[in-house]
């Protein structure tokens, strides 16, 4: 199967770049319901004809819907769905669950791509994306050669890659630095990139959450051998030259011609000190990190005026093969045939009979391969002239022409899609009693005597000590190539509750005949999520900690459901850990610090080959409890704490107190953009 060269699409020059150079198909966002809300975008009211450009050159539409939508903006996304449905997209690249089942609703017929913010990583999470109606999905950045060739090769869905472009420290859909320092959520399109300021650790560089850009145009012949479905490059905040240059180096390499030239233009167009292939070769440590520097912007603008000419240029025909026929005393016919579509048109007069040279095959030829400045080239030309036919040269390209319009304009029909009303509604609820419930990043932080209504433990908890607490068991949100071994884990454990915060953990936990409780990055942000949470038979819900108290109040459904009100929340979980920007993990002990440019220390931690980012402060509610409505439980998330300081936070949250420490209350009241 051929793969698909997928580009980033921010604006109508962008646009230009990549269908002149290439494209297969594009991706871009409308209004306020995709992840790059600082790219220009388009508009719904110019989006089918945007939708039509791209399909009459044969170019795939995926339009972002990827962002957490709230229930306040629900009426506004369901016209959305409407309205691009209408359009005439090829798809929509989804990460909201409630997003996703508004879509199977309202538009049935639309085909669904999960987006990387989705988070699923493995197998089990690709399955579970394939009940929820989803035809294709896009892996996270951070899988192994290995890693990548196994889902390929066994995944029931079409996989989609990133293969050029940024690279961010965090899993996507993990992310919560730009939410938490600013109120810029990165899950709803607003990501200020706090992550590329200054952030050290010992013996960093200094900019150590900054990541080089990836690049994998190179390896792009095997990746389409093992059954890749699309390569996507990354990028719609970027200019159009670079789009022109990434889409270009990407049909090279399909093609055996990727040169050092064009790779030293990548770099030149837009690099970050360079490129780094070290999740997909498995190298990772300091070798991965950079930063836009002068030197990369001063050779920059060196070759943006080499890539405008290119794109201003169609670099890519599509093969079309003409039948024609004349006759005297008939009308001359012209078929063509192009990708699929075959069309046919009749000249407006008889052909007469030649008075001195007759229509010759060479004639018709020279006639019809001039395609001019269209997208089509003449592959191959029929001619058949009865006797002594004559035909007009002006007959000709006239022929020639309705042909190749008629031909545009097949490819660009809309099909009709079917649109439903979802009328859908969620019963009111209200919580009687909330409970506490307490996870601890490790058993040895349990106060003795300790009371809780649920204690979750890691994973590699000892099992009488799972068994003492009758404990939920928390899956690591970092899960990659050890999916096998967990689920083993999963089967063995003495525990029926566990902890997840992906697909993968949910899938897993359900095949396994356990009861599952969603943690906060499973993001569930509206009704529409909660409800689908509950189809899932997922027993308990912990909302996502970008939402308000009034916002969690106002959900509706009937699951169980609670909220984090006391950690160090985690800010981000990266399998590059930061602090091999500066020293090696014999060396770290599991006790280092970031420290931001004004001297703020957060805590970084490992487990699971993956490491975790906390906040500086813990968000703090025990005076402030009354204020939650409408949940069942009170989540405290225990991360750097010891003993004494959990029996500490306990006691203060019994009595209501006052902090006597630096502290946050996170969102709760405040909100993201």
């Amino acid at each position: 199967m051929k793969t698909e060269i997928l580009a980033p699409v921010g604006n109508s020059e962008s646009l230009k770049a990549a269908l002149n150079c290439g494209a297969d198909a594009v991706y871009f966002g409308v209004g306020d319901f995709n992840a790059r809300q600082n790219a220009e975008n388009f508009s719904l009211e110019t989006l089918s004809d945007t939708v039509s450009l791209c399909h009459k050159r044969g170019v795939k539409v995926y339009l972002t819907l990827n962002t957490l939508v709230n229930d306040g903006e629900i009426q506004k996304i369901e016209n959305v769905i409407e309205r691009v449905t209408l359009s005439g997209v090829d798809a929509l690249i989804l990460q909201d669950l409630g997003v996703a089942r508004l879509v199977r609703e309202i538009s049935p017929e639309m085909k669904l791509h999960a987006s990387t913010q989705m988070s699923v990583q493995t197998l089990y999470g690709i399955e579970r994306l394939e009940k929820l109606g989803f035809c294709r999905t896009v892996l996270p950045r951070e899988l192994n050669k290995n890693e990548i060739e196994y889902i390929v090769k066994n995944s029931p869905l079409e996989i989609e890659m990133f293969v050029h472009g940024a690279l961010c420290m965090c899993v996507s859909g993990q992310c919560q630095l730009s939410a938490f320092l600013g109120g810029r959520s990165g899950n709803r399109g607003k990501c200020a990139q706090p992550c590329r300021l200054p952030f050290k650790v010992d013996g960093g560089t200094g900019y150590d959450l900054s990541l080089k850009d990836l690049s994998l145009i190179e390896q792009l012949g095997y990746l389409e051998e093992i059954g890749v479905s699309s390569f996507k490059i990354e990028g719609r905040m970027k200019k159009a030259e670079y789009v022109a240059g990434a889409v270009t180096a990407c049909r090279e390499a399909l093609d055996g011609k990727y040169s050092e030239k064009r790779k030293t233009d990548l770099q030149s167009l837009f690099s970050r000190s360079g490129f780094t292939d070290g999740y997909y070769e498995n190298r990772l440590g300091r070798d991965m990190f950079g930063t836009r520097t002068k030197e990369d912007k001063l050779d920059s603008s060196k070759v943006l005026d080499e890539y405008k000419k290119l794109y201003l240029v169609l670099q890519k025909k599509r093969e079309v093969t003409f039948d024609f026929y004349a006759a005297v005393g008939e009308k001359p016919v012209l078929k063509a045939f192009c990708d699929g579509e075959t069309v046919k048109v009749t000249g407006e007069e008889n052909c007469e009979r030649a008075v001195n040279v007759p229509l010759s095959s060479e004639r018709v030829k020279e006639q019809l391969e001039k395609c001019g400045n269209t997208q089509f080239e003449a592959k191959e030309i029929r001619v058949n002239i009865e006797s002594d036919a004559s035909v007009r040269v002006s007959a000709l390209n006239s022929l020639r022409r309705k042909a190749l319009e008629e031909i545009e304009s097949r490819f660009a029909d809309i099909k009709n899609r079917e649109i439903r009303v979802s009328d859908e509604s969620f019963p009111n609820r209200n919580s009687s009693e909330t409970k506490r419930y307490l996870r601890f990043e490790n058993a040895s932080q349990i106060p003795e005597n300790i009371i809780a209504d649920k204690i979750i433990l890691p994973l590699d908890t000892d099992e009488e000590i799972i068994k003492k607490y009758s404990a939920a068991v928390e899956i690591p949100r970092g899960i990659f190539g050890s999916a096998d071994r967990i689920y083993e884990k999963i089967l063995s454990l003495p525990s029926d509750e566990f902890f997840c915060s992906t697909l993968d953990a949910v899938e897993m936990a359900l095949r396994a005949g356990k009861k599952v409780i969603s943690s906060p990055f499973l993001n569930i942000f509206n009704s529409y999520s909660v409800s689908e949470c509950e189809k899932m038979d997922i027993s308990e819900i912990t909302v996502s900690n970008e939402l308000t108290l009034k916002q969690i109040s106002d959900l509706k459904g009937t699951i169980k459901r609670g909220i984090v009100s006391y950690g160090r929340m985690p800010l981000m979980i990266t399998r590059n850990c930061p602090v091999k920007n500066g020293k090696t993990c014999d060396k770290c002990n599991k006790q280092s610090f970031l420290t931001d440019r004004k001297g703020v220390r957060f805590p970084v931690r490992c487990s699971f080959g993956c490491s975790t980012v906390f906040n500086s402060v813990p968000l703090y509610m025990a005076d402030k409890q009354r204020d939650i409505k409408n949940v069942d439980f009170l989540l405290l998330y225990f991360t750097v704490e010891d003993k004494n300081e959990v029996k500490k936070i306990l006691s203060d949250y019994d009595n209501e107190k006052t902090p006597d420490f630096e502290f946050t209350r996170g969102l709760l009241y405040k909100g993201v953009l």
